[in-house]
Order: C-alpha cells, then structure tokens, then sequence
C-alpha cells in the first residue's frame, strides 16, 4: 500500500548571494515546522542571483494533511571550534494566517505551475526572521545631552564635512594571525581605491539604518559606510553566531567635494571586553594609519542572544490584526490604577492584582494591560514600581513606624507575598483589607494570571526595565543581565498563553527590539510618552516624539505604537502618520479616564485605548469582550455547519448557504477559516508539531469557496497590520 507520494515545490524568488529558498511543513519529511529542518531548494538557472528565479526539489511527502510554508534562509555548514552543526538562518518567511496546502490524494501539481514567494490565496505576507541559533550586535550612533557626540575629530578640518563609518565583524577564532585592517597596511602611502572590498553580503550579515523617512529599514552597508554626522541616529546591526569571539572594525572615512572616493581616515575596534554587560555604552580612540589618535567613538552597543528554543514556523501573529479589533477597551492594571492622585479616578480594586483583572474583564474589558518584573528568584511577578515599601518598627517608639522604600528584584516572591508591603503613595496605611482573599493579594505571578484570567480576555504585557531620563538618572540602579530577564518573561508566555490574544510593550525601545528578535509568535508594541508637560522626558531621542517612535516602529518591524493621549491630542494629525506607515496605535494616559474623550479617540481611529476604572467609562451593552463574541459566533458557525451534513442551511438574516458536490464539510474542515481569526493566540507546541486547520469547499453568501486558499467573506482575513485594506 502507497502511504507516501513524490512532490515537487516550485516557487518563483528573488534572493542575495548565500541566501537560498526552503520549505518547511507539518509532516516529518518537511521538518515538522522546525527552522533548523528545512528543506532546500534549488536555483533552475543558478546565474540568475540578481534577478528573481525559480527554486524547486522533490520530497516524499505524506497522501493527505500537507501543509507548508516557503521560507529563504542561510545555511551554515558546521565548523569545528564554531558550530559542529548545520544552522539555519531564517532571514524571510511566509506568515500567512493558514499556511498552503498540498491537495490530498494528487499525485503531484500540473507540470510547469511555479508559485509566488510570499504570495497566495490572492494576498501576500512575509515577515523577517528571529532569532534561533545565531545572535546580534547592534550599535547606535546617536547624540545625547550625557555623552559625547558619537563621532568626535579631533582636526577642525574636518568639522563639517560629512563622516562616513563602516563596521566588518571579525572572527577571532578562525583567523587569529590574520586580522582585517580594511586592506590597508601599516605604512601612511596608499591608495584607497586599490583596496578590495567584498561588496557582497555574506555571512556574518551587517546591515544599517538611519532613522529617517525611508532609511529606517535595515539594508546593507555601503562599499564606504553610512554617512553619520551630528544629529543622525544610526543603528548598524550585525548578525552572528557567536558575538563574545568577534572583534567590530569600524573604519572611518572623510568625504571631499574635490574627490569622488571618500579619503580614509582611521579605525577603532570594538572588543568583546568593551562589551563585557551586553548592554551599555563605550567610549573608543580613533587611530590613523600611523597609529595616532585623530578622534574618538562613542556608541551605544546591545547583544541579544538566541531563547534555548524558538524554532516552530507553524504560525506567527507578529503582525497580525483585523480590521474588526479597533476601538478595544483595554483595561489599565486591570481595573484600573488604584493609586491615582486623582480620587475619582481610583479604581476600587487593587491594581495588578487577579481579581483586578478578572474584574476588568467581567465588565467587558477586551484587554488587560498589567506590568511585569522578576523578583529576586527570578520569578516574573506582576507589580507596576520598581519598588515597595515594608514597615519597620522603631525601638523605643512601639507605636510608630517607618517605611522602607526597597526595588522589588531584591526581595523574593515568598518576602513580597509574605512581608506587610506598602505602595510607596499609601505612606504606610493601606487602603485595602482584602489580602486575606487570594485574588487581592499584591504581587501575583504571571503564570498565575495566565491561568485564572479567562482567556477570551487579551493581554498586553508591559515588561517592566529601567530607563535613564534625561537628568542622567535611572530609575532602577543595576538590574539583571538582560538577556537572561527577558528569556524568563518570554518563556513564561509561551508554555502558558494558550489561545489568548497577547501583545507585548515596553516604554524602553531596546526592550523591544529584543522582543521581537527573541520570538515569533506575539506581536510587539512600542511605548512612547512622547512630548509631556506631566512625565519627565527620558535621554533615549526614540522616545522623545511621536514621530519619532513610528520610525523606531519601522525600523523594529514590531507591530504598532503606544502612545500618551496628552501627546496625540496635542496634535491628532500624528495618527495619520502611523496608520500610513501601517502601525497599529494604542493610547494611555490620564486623558482617557473621560467617556467624551474615549468617544473621540475611538472616532479617531484608536486601535486600543487604555484607561482606569472600566466598570464606569465603558460604554458597551454588553459586558463582553469582542474575542468572547467572536469565539461564540465561531462555535455557532462550526455547530451549524456540522448539523447541516448533507443538507442545505439557510439563514432568513444573510442568506448564508452551505454546500459541496461531495456532501457537507465535515467539523474540522468548517473549523479552519474560523480558527485563521479567531484563534489569534493560540500556539502550536514548542516543539514546533502542531498542526493548522485549512478550508474546504462551501458556500457563503452564495458565492462558492474555491477550496484551500478561498478568498470569500468567510475565509479571507481582513486585515495584517494594515497591509490589507478591509472590502
């Protein structure tokens, strides 16, 4: 009996040196959605790299259930004393909610049928890689009120011309004795054009981007480097596999009017012990070819390295949004800040708390926002302060106490769950008698929220990191190794999420980027104060501005922005920026705690708004959030459409039919279109084995479904993060 068949992907793509197409599926013979098995394709006319060609192979596959997924990747052949195995870097991958299907019982495709890369089912969808095996070195160059100016010249001759810096990453491990010098020798005679630089990008891959309109997208160096001058910010990002054995060459080169080739100036190295807290900044010599200091480099540099798993390709809600999800009530800490200085603002309720949380939802919050930090066993807790206040009695004075003002990561959660703590606004009396309840109780662990939540309540999960402002002050002093904090979080989400719609945010934008570059599944968004008479501004420039914050966005391929309702209503025109650069926008602040101002926000076109006491503002007839509503109407589609086998349904309101020439669709076929929207936050298991549900044929609204990738009213997703417009 034939259990297998033979089958041929043809796709049609256009990829750089080194990089080369895969496929990856839910079958073992495709890899099992893991990055690392992919499955090479082959260029039908290898001379075509600059030009988009066709990529296939043949591969036994399963008689029934294929899907798949095409993805371009670099492929790492092991090296001893680097990586003993093969590594797969996905640099681009389809992402479409439902992935393709390979029709069961077909032996292979008609001879000559070449599919699109990205493009199927009559829309497109490709997203960026993450990071699985490899790491990156990113580095700004940026000006700042507390350091030096990223590029100083010592010469006055060279104040104001421009100055241009590439970065080449070095291995010091597979060329010891040959370190790079950019071509150049010692001696102070030579010609720059007679250097040989590698214009190609190979592996390690180094790209820039400059935060400016249509810079701000990351893209291969220059022959001569980026241009970065007082007053450009410049992030130059390397991707690798092992950072802490690589040295950064940065070579600096001096534009001439008179002169078509930049003259050379000098270099600096970045060195592994410049870098030793994988965060932070550092201050490096400028040398000239005669070894003499001509300047110096200040960059801010971050290293982000790899989860110990994150492979699974199945599906991907990073930017995913319908165009249904607008308007959402998302409630502030829960029910609402509980602390506010305003007391009619005060939510009745402790804040951060599950029964805070769980109360915002049974009044029909569609969102909670909530903080999270790590206590000092590394527990991801949920409180809003980096610190809290205990109790302490006097010795002679029984009767009086003080309070003592300690960062939450220095107690463990057993001390913050067991200790008499204080919010530091309270001055030592609480305005709560509700800790004896479970619910009430302060300093609830993620985990725990994600289990007593009711799922159909989305999440946005604010990572809590400090942040220097701009008086040179932190407001935490020496938290943990960064990478290691964000893993914990991370993890934490992904074994416990279930099916629940999660968006990650975070006020500090390096905090983003590691999100996104550290998963694939969960959509990340920036927050942003902006231009604020009421908070204090931070030194980082990308959170100084709306506008500046939608290029950050860009620049991050994170999904949207959260911004301060003080800064957008200042000036709403901003909004339209961000929609036209295809961001989602949330807001927060004060300002939203007014049902006049939630109505014109919304009005606005405000994807989320965040506010306090959410049993009072929201204006909803029914209490429900829209996930609760569309997981209801799903179970009434799949129910009737399970009832109605070998029949035909009509419902007297849409005239809403369902049919097929081989009898009715059965319960998992029907299930698909709905789980492509409705199962927003449901995740396929770790280890990347979950299987995606796809169509079958229907009738809706009297227009008959094509099959696997049907584009009817019923099948299409409306909306990915605005790249599809809604009919």
């Amino acid at each position: 009996m034939i259990e297998s068949r033979a089958w041929e992907f043809r796709v049609s793509c256009q990829v750089a040196p080194e990089e080369q197409v895969c496929v990856v599926g839910n079958c073992d013979s495709l890899g099992m959605w893991d990055s690392q098995r992919v499955i090479p394709l082959y260029s039908e006319n290898p001379s075509m790299y600059s030009e988009e060609t066709v990529w296939s192979t043949s591969v036994q596959i399963p008689l029934s259930g294929v899907e798949y997924r095409y993805c371009v990747c670099i492929i790492l052949e092991g090296r001893p004393g680097l990586h003993d195995e093969q590594v797969v870097v996905v640099r681009r991958w389809e992402t479409n909610m439902l992935p393709r299907k390979i029709p069961d019982g077909v032996s292979n495709v008609a001879e000559g049928n070449v599919e699109q890369f990205g493009l199927y089912g009559g829309y497109e969808r490709v997203d960026q890689g993450w990071l699985v095996k490899d790491s990156v070195v990113q580095f700004r160059l940026c000006n700042s009120t507390l350091y030096n100016d990223p590029i100083m010249l010592f010469k006055k001759k060279y104040q104001n011309k421009n100055v241009r810096v590439k970065v080449t990453p070095i291995d010091l491990i597979n060329s010891p004795h040959e370190p790079h010098m950019g071509g150049i020798d010692e001696s102070t005679d030579f010609d720059i054009s007679s250097l040989h630089i590698n214009t190609k990008p190979t592996w390690p891959i180094t790209e820039v981007a400059v935060m400016k309109e249509g810079l701000c997208k990351f893209h291969q160096q220059d022959q001569f480097g980026v241009v970065c001058n007082n007053g450009d910010y410049v992030v130059i990002q390397c991707r690798m596999l092992k950072p802490d054995s690589n040295v950064f060459l940065c070579d600096f080169y001096i534009e001439d009017s008179r002169e078509e080739i930049p003259c050379y100036l000098g270099c600096s190295y970045i060195l592994p012990s410049n870098m030793k807290e994988n965060y932070g900044v550092a201050t490096l010599p400028i040398t000239s070819p005669k070894h003499i200091p001509v300047g110096q480099l200040t960059v801010h540099y971050m290293v982000v390295y790899p989860m110990e798993y994150g492979g699974d390709m199945s599906v991907s809600y990073a930017h995913h949004w319908k165009d249904s999800w607008k308007g959402l009530e998302v409630g502030h800490r829960g029910a609402g800040n509980s602390y506010h200085s305003e007391s009619k603002s005060c939510a009745n309720i402790r804040e951060n708390t599950v029964a805070s949380l769980k109360y915002a939802a049974e009044k029909g919050a569609d969102m909670v926002e909530f903080d999270v930090q790590l206590s000092k066993d590394l527990v991801p807790v949920i409180y809003h302060d980096f610190h809290a206040c205990i109790a302490l009695k006097r010795k002679k004075e029984q009767d009086k106490t003080d309070l003592l003002e300690i960062p939450i990561k220095d107690l463990t959660l057993s001390q913050l769950q067991a200790l008499k703590v204080y919010h530091k606004k309270e001055q030592g009396l609480s305005r709560f008698c509700d800790e004896e309840f479970e619910d009430h109780q302060p300093f609830p662990t993620l985990q725990r929220a994600l289990e007593c939540v009711p799922l159909t309540c989305g999440f946005n999960v604010e990572v809590k990191w400090t942040m220097q402002l701009r008086d040179g002050t932190y407001e935490l002093q020496h938290p943990f190794e960064l990478n290691h904090f964000m893993d914990l979080i991370i993890k934490m989400i992904l074994e416990h999420s279930g099916k629940r719609k999660i968006v990650f945010s975070c006020f500090h934008p390096d905090i983003c980027t590691m999100l996104r570059l550290k998963q694939n599944r969960y959509p990340v968004m920036f927050l942003t104060q902006g231009i604020s008479e009421v908070w204090p501004p931070y030194e980082d420039q990308r959170t100084s501005s709306i506008p500046h914050a939608i290029l950050y966005a860009v620049n991050a391929d994170i999904l949207g922005i959260n911004v301060h309702t003080e800064d957008l209503m200042r000036d709403h025109t901003q909004m339209k920026i961000a929609l036209d650069n295809n961001l989602i926008v949330f807001c927060w602040g004060d300002d939203n705690n007014d049902q006049e101002n939630i109505k014109f926000l919304k009005k606005a076109g405000l994807h989320g708004i965040i506010y306090d006491k959410i049993d009072e503002y929201n204006t909803k007839v029914k209490k429900e959030s829209i996930f609760l509503c569309e997981e209801r109407e799903a179970e009434e589609e799949m129910m009737n459409a399970s009832q109605a086998e070998g029949a035909v349904i009509t419902k007297s309101s849409t005239s809403v039919c369902l049919q097929s020439t081989g009898g009715m669709a059965n319960f998992s076929e029907m299930a698909a279109p709905l789980a492509s929207e409705s199962d927003f936050g449901k995740p396929a298991s770790l280890n990347g084995t979950q299987n995606i549900a796809t169509t079958s044929s229907h009738c809706m609204d009297k227009v008959e479904c094509n099959g696997d990738h049907c584009q009817c009213s019923h099948c299409k997703p409306t909306s990915f993060s605005g790249i599809l417009t809604s009919e």
